[in-house]
Parts: structure tokens; C-alpha cells; sequence
């Protein structure tokens, strides 16, 4: 196969991998917007235990058909992992619920220079000065467009820090564990969601009660409200998958930087469905600051030199063969 035929196989996979996430994740906001607010399901940890649930069903099936081989994951990264990926969900949760929505904001957005952080500190990448202008500029953009009153206390702030911390790090420590154990993004599903469902099911009901004094137990499961938990699994599996297939193709960083795209997609179906009481000037400058500094992160970080890896000592495994609809890279250091 040449260079340009490669070239053109992996762009359209990038962009296929990528439009999987929008699409999943823009929709599960939607559907779970929509149980909240109309039937007053504000069970978010219990909700993503049931997503993990789903997820972990689905893989199941595939492993026993055979579409995805037995691999092995170290008991001590699995746990690792479950715990950065749990603290992240209550982190959050419990950060929208202390703090106000600006303050939430610009915790989402300080995930960026963290993850960074972590591919400087553990992956010695080192960033191009217009790579890191890029990443300036969307931070500038969706700030501008996103947060509006800005109030923190002490409390609010020590979760917003865990919440900021443990998704940054689950986030690495999906394309760690696939570069390192040559994981396809099922294979590492495999492993994860079942932890993940059983760990959140167990305690998402008394996490879900301390934060909102109700209980799960006693919802009035409606046919619609049954019917839309069960819709809201179904796309949790794509958005799982899509996940850890972009991360996997891409890095962190990128999927932080790319994902804010999500956020001006979601305002910008808001204003269509919902009204334009919130459109503006500084939110229509906002969303255009973002969308442009989007652009010249992707051509920034592409260039020769834009992200690099300078250290390549990191250990891996016999590859396993990848079985996901969008096959995660092979090559571990491959820029976005």
C-alpha cells in the first residue's frame, strides 16, 4: 500500500472515529437532558453504572461470538484505572452540584494544560509554540462562549481539583494502556466496563442520595422514563467505544482539545431547539475563536515537529488483533 494511499485510509478513519464521538456524545446529552429535566431521573452515577452494564453485556456477546480474542490486563492498572475513571464521574457530578456553572466551566476547560501536562511529565512530548497558541486560542474561545458567573468556595473547589485530576488522568491512561498492552478499544472495554458497572451500581445509589436526597428505589419507572434510560444505555455503549477508539487513534490532549467542538455543537442545537435567549454577540465571537483555534491545533500539531515523543522506551506486548468498528492505531507514535 503507498504512503498517500495509507495517508488517505487513516484521515478517513480519523474522521470516522471522530464523527462516532460527536454523534454519540451530542446525542446521550440530548437524551439525558431530556429524562432529567422531563422525568426528573437525576440519578447520574447510578445511570452510568447502568451504561457500564450495557457496555459490559455487549462485549460479553461479542467475546463469546468471537470478535474479540481473550487478552490479558494486570490486575494493579485495571484498578488504577476503575479508580481514576470513578473519581472522575463523582468529581464531576459533585463539582456541577458545589460550584456554579462558570466556575464548572473553566474547571472542564483547565483539563487541557493537565493533560498536557501529564504528556510532558510521562511521555516527554514537547509541544511546537504554535501547537500551544492553538490550544490558547480554544481555551480563549470556549471561554468566552461558555462561562458567564464565576463563584467558587472551598468545597467546590477541592471536588472541581479531583474532578479536573482524575478525568485527565483516566483519559492518559486509555491511550497508556493501549499503546502499552496493545489493547483494541473492545479488548480494553473488555476489561474496564465490567469493573466500572459493578464498582458504580454498588455505589452510585448512595452517592446518587447524598447528592440529590432521593433515592433510586423509589423513581417512578414510567414506560417513557423506562424507554429513555434504556435509549440513554444504548448510546452510553457508542459513546464508551468512541471514547477509547479516539484516544487511542489520537492522544488526551487532542481528544480534549477536538472535544470542545462537542460543546459548541451542543450550544448551538440549543439555541436552534430551544430558543436564542442565550445567543449573543460574545457567544457567536466565542464559538468563532474556538472553531478557528480548533483548526490551527489540527494543522499546528500535524507539522513536523508540531508534538513530539521524545522518549520511546515504553514497553509493549505481542499486539493483539483490534476487532472495533474503527480499528485503533498501530503505531504508538503516530501524531494526530
Amino acid at each position: 500500500m503507498s504512503t498517500a494511499t495509507k495517508g488517505d485510509r487513516k484521515a478517513t478513519l480519523d474522521a470516522a472515529s471522530w464523527m462516532f464521538n460527536v454523534v454519540s456524545s451530542v446525542g446521550i446529552i440530548i437524551v439525558n437532558k431530556a429524562l432529567m429535566a422531563n422525568y426528573g431521573f437525576s440519578f447520574a452515577t447510578t445511570l452510568t453504572g447502568l451504561h457500564f452494564i450495557t457496555t459490559t453485556l455487549l462485549t460479553s456477546i461479542l467475546k463469546g461470538m468471537g470478535y474479540i480474542q481473550s487478552t490479558q490486563l494486570p490486575i494493579s492498572d485495571l484498578i488504577k484505572f476503575v479508580l481514576f475513571a470513578n473519581f472522575s464521574i463523582v468529581g464531576m457530578n459533585v463539582s456541577l452540584m458545589w460550584n456554579s456553572v462558570g466556575f464548572y466551566q473553566i474547571a472542564k476547560l483547565s483539563m487541557i494544560p493537565v493533560s498536557c501536562l501529564l504528556e510532558v511529565v510521562f511521555d516527554d512530548v514537547r509541544y511546537s509554540r504554535d501547537t500551544k497558541l492553538s490550544i490558547c486560542l480554544v481555551l480563549l474561545g470556549v471561554g468566552v462562549c461558555t462561562v458567564t458567573d464565576v463563584s467558587v468556595n472551598m468545597k467546590g473547589l477541592i471536588a472541581a481539583v479531583v474532578a479536573v485530576w482524575s478525568t485527565a488522568l483516566q483519559q492518559y491512561y486509555v491511550h497508556f494502556l493501549q499503546r502499552k498492552y496493545s489493547l483494541g478499544s473492545f479488548n480494553l472495554l473488555g476489561h474496564t466496563a465490567p469493573a466500572q458497572a459493578a464498582s458504580l451500581l454498588l455505589a452510585g445509589p448512595f452517592v446518587d442520595y447524598w447528592l440529590t436526597n432521593k433515592r433510586v428505589d423509589a423513581f417512578n419507572y414510567g414506560l417513557a422514563s423506562t424507554l429513555f434510560i434504556v435509549l440513554s444505555c444504548t448510546i452510553a455503549v457508542g459513546v464508551n467505544l468512541s471514547q477509547f477508539i479516539c484516544i487511542g487513534r489520537f492522544t488526551a490532549v487532542t481528544f480534549q482539545v477536538l472535544g470542545h467542538m462537542k460543546t459548541i455543537l451542543v450550544l448551538i442545537l440549543g439555541f436552534v431547539f430551544f430558543g436564542k435567549e442565550g445567543l449573543n454577540l460574545h457567544v457567536v465571537i466565542g464559538m468563532l475563536i474556538a472553531i478557528v483555534g480548533m483548526i490551527w491545533y489540527g494543522n499546528a500539531s500535524s507539522q513536523p515537529g508540531g508534538k513530539e515523543r521524545r522518549s520511546h522506551s515504553l514497553p509493549t506486548t505481542t499486539k493483539t488483533q483490534d476487532y472495533s468498528a474503527v480499528p485503533v492505531s498501530s503505531e504508538p507514535d503516530e501524531e494526530a
